[in-house]
């Protein structure tokens, strides 16, 4: 099969993104022990998918038309497509929505912004009433004992109050489940990457500030501040965004100017390290 040589501008910069984006994740894949052929595999699934979406506006993409566009053989497109898991929409766990709720409603913060304990029982303001409002399928006990394991609240017995213990859902003690963060997060902000380059119809807001040459002293202050805004920016976006939703659900079928079958995932990240004057000579 014949290789593809970088002879622009273009190429170098497109091998060049694609080496940072692909050192993390080989990073990781190392430090868990997943061999290199799975990894492989993965990556054939991905050109496969990529490449049935990209040839599904003219029809229902053909073997030979993904073969062409992706380099692989007809026979391991044909095995990869029918090896292909069926994509499912999954939707934030009921722990998860009732911590983002608890840390979004300025009613439930404190004169100086820092979460209110919660009465176990009885009417809002308490946990049962906040529990109750995201879901009425599981029992709030079972939500409460969820989140105790997870490490994001504390139930103090005497008191029978329940404190919010992070500021962030960093599940403690739960592999699978920062796993299960890190494909969504990282996933759908090189997803907003990637469509800003290839300028698809949709825009995404991805932006980012980056300073060096700053002391371990400094990077303390400023991820004290990127916490801080991180706790405004929740403050004010999850009350909207819920009211937003509540009113896609009321609003009538008939009257809904568009289905209400789209999401949204707005994130913040901070990230440091030693500076690499290699590495970064380029950016």
């Amino acid at each position: 099969m014949a290789t593809h040589r970088p002879d622009t501008a273009t190429d170098d910069a497109l091998l060049a993104a694609l080496a940072r984006v692909l050192e993390p994740v080989a990073r990781l894949a190392v430090a868990k022990g997943l061999p290199f052929t799975i990894s492989q595999e993965l990556l054939r699934r991905a050109y496969v998918k990529a490449a049935q979406h990209a040839n599904g506006a003219t029809g229902r993409p053909t073997v030979s038309r993904i073969a062409a566009a992706t380099g692989l053989t007809r026979r391991e497109v044909t095995r990869l497509a029918e090896e292909m898991p069926v994509a499912t929409a999954q939707r934030p766990s009921a722990a998860t929505q009732i911590f983002t709720a608890w840390l979004g409603n300025p009613k439930l913060r404190d004169r100086r912004g820092q979460p209110k304990p919660l009465r176990r029982q009885g009417p809002a303001p308490s946990f049962d009433a906040l529990a109750q409002s995201i879901t009425r399928d599981l029992h709030s006990r079972t939500l409460l004992d969820e989140l105790c394991r997870l490490g994001l609240v504390r139930h103090d017995i005497e008191t029978d109050l329940v404190h919010l213990q992070q500021e962030g859902f960093v599940p403690r003690d739960d592999e699978a489940r920062m796993l299960a963060f890190l494909g969504h997060n990282v996933g759908d902000h090189l997803a907003a990457s990637v469509a800003n380059v290839l300028q698809d119809e949709r825009r995404h807001f991805e932006q980012a500030v980056f300073a060096d040459e700053l002391s371990e002293a400094s990077i303390d202050i400023a991820k004290k501040l990127v916490n801080a805004q991180w706790r405004a920016l929740m403050a004010a976006l999850v009350p909207e965004l819920e009211a937003l939703v509540e009113a896609d659900r009321q609003a009538p079928a008939a009257g809904r100017r568009k289905r209400a079958d789209r999401r949204i995932r707005v994130g913040l990240y901070a990230y440091d390290e030693r500076i690499d004057a290699d590495k970064d000579k380029g950016r």
